[in-house]
């Protein structure tokens, strides 16, 4: 692995995903096989003039061990330090940076209640920490590196080091990281290209969306007053403009909690809790999922859909190209990071107040009273396919055609 491509990457982490300022705080979670990695952010963080830089370690292999071999009742439980950890940190102003790398099955034969009961009580307890992400009151950015069980998982005909070696290529590919030029300059046209999507539906006050495709979707998805498209770069409560996911090549809002009718079915497979989800599909009645099924991994999607009450409803809608650079690799990452960005997706769970106009200013309640979902999970799916169709439905009643077989309609980035 070339060292340089490398600091490239951490580089770009810091100065455009999270856009580190000068004498602020970063915090890095970070699983221990992804530690050089974390260095070297860490280095470019200081470099960049980082007041501090704080890493939370995580380690799948002991994760699985704990919840293998350990009784329910501490599956209820999180530390309060914890907590404090990350909202101390986040009152403070820190920018953070989580490396999302496991292996796609590591909990796979772990009893599905304690994966439940655990993301139940982290979901409770980092609720302000997390609602302060979501609207984006402090920078954040999540990343990915290669781990061995991952890019086992992707390369299974590969040995395990040329498995991690093809990844890296990938995930560079993904990121715009070349030998020869500036991955930051890169990233300012991409980001340009997908806030310019977000203008055109922006512009269109779409009352709702219909989705129909050969795999049997055919889902109207309503959108509140005053809904916002956003994409490539995201813009926090001190003015900083930072891009949250990298890589990126959505443009998304958020859909009317009760305005969502219809089936929808999954193009790609999801993991979720270190479990696979395969080949399912969730219909929808009032914006409530009515019924669902899935070929492999039912009771997993039972049990994320069972999360909360919220977790019954849609926070996202997200549109992806089919002719996109990671469709187009042909890869299956079994890493929501990079899949939701090969497709266009949902989520289940927790809507980003940012986009409903005066969103991040609003409490719960008026959210709710806006149709904007609340829940402990947000949970990305992708229905995406080649010939996926979306409509969108103005507010008159007119009709404008915004997907054609997988990828925009002429006239949207013209």
């Amino acid at each position: 692995m070339e060292q340089e491509l490398l600091k490239k990457y951490a580089r770009l982490v810091v100065r455009v995903g999270v856009n580190l300022q000068d004498d602020q705080i970063l915090v890095i979670n970070s699983p221990l096989e992804c530690a050089e990695f974390a260095r070297l952010i860490a280095a470019e963080a200081f470099a960049a003039g980082a007041h501090d830089v704080v890493v939370s370690w995580g380690d799948e292999e002991l994760a699985r061990i704990r919840y293998a071999g350990g009784r329910k009742e501490i599956f209820t439980e999180f530390p309060e330090w914890r907590v404090r950890f990350y909202q101390d940190y986040a009152e403070q102003g820190a920018a953070f940076v989580s490396i999302a790398a496991r292996n796609p099955e590591i909990f796979k034969d772990i009893e599905q209640e304690k994966l439940t009961l655990s993301a139940q009580a982290a979901g409770a307890a980092l609720l302000e920490y997390r609602a302060r992400l979501m609207n984006n009151e402090n920078t954040w950015c999540v990343v990915s590196v290669p781990t061995a069980g991952w890019a086992k998982k992707v390369f299974p005909e590969l040995g395990e080091e040329e498995a991690k070696a093809r990844l890296w290529q990938e995930i560079f590919r993904t990121v715009r990281i070349e030998p020869e030029t500036d991955p930051a300059e890169a990233w300012k046209e991409h980001i340009a290209t997908l806030q310019k999507a977000a203008e055109f539906l922006n512009k269109q006050n779409f009352k709702a969306l219909h989705y129909k495709n050969s795999l049997g979707t055919d889902l109207t998805v309503e959108l509140p007053e005053g809904h916002i498209w956003a994409g490539g770069a995201e813009k926090a409560a001190t003015g900083v403009t930072f891009a949250a996911n990298m890589p990126t090549e959505e443009v998304y809002s958020l859909p009317l909690r009760e305005g969502v009718n219809g089936t929808v079915y999954a193009s790609k497979p999801l993991i979720y809790n270190g479990n696979r989800i395969e080949n399912f599909h969730l219909t929808f009645k009032e914006g409530r999922v009515v019924d669902f099924g899935a070929e492999v991994g039912e009771e997993t999607l039972k049990e994320l859909i069972n999360m909360d009450e919220g977790s019954h409803y849609l926070g996202e809608v997200a549109l992806v190209p089919y002719d996109s650079p990671i469709s187009n690799s042909g890869i299956l990452f079994y890493n929501t990071l990079f899949d939701e960005n090969a497709a266009c997706h949902l989520a289940l769970g927790k809507a980003y107040p940012t986009c409903l106009e005066g969103g991040e200013k609003m409490d719960s309640v008026t959210l709710l009273q806006h149709g904007v979902n609340d829940s402990l999970v947000h949970e990305d799916f992708m229905i995406g396919t080649a010939d996926l169709s979306i409509v969108g439905i103005t507010r008159e009643g007119e009709k404008v055609e915004i997907f054609r077989n997988g990828n925009f309609a002429p006239g949207v980035l013209d």
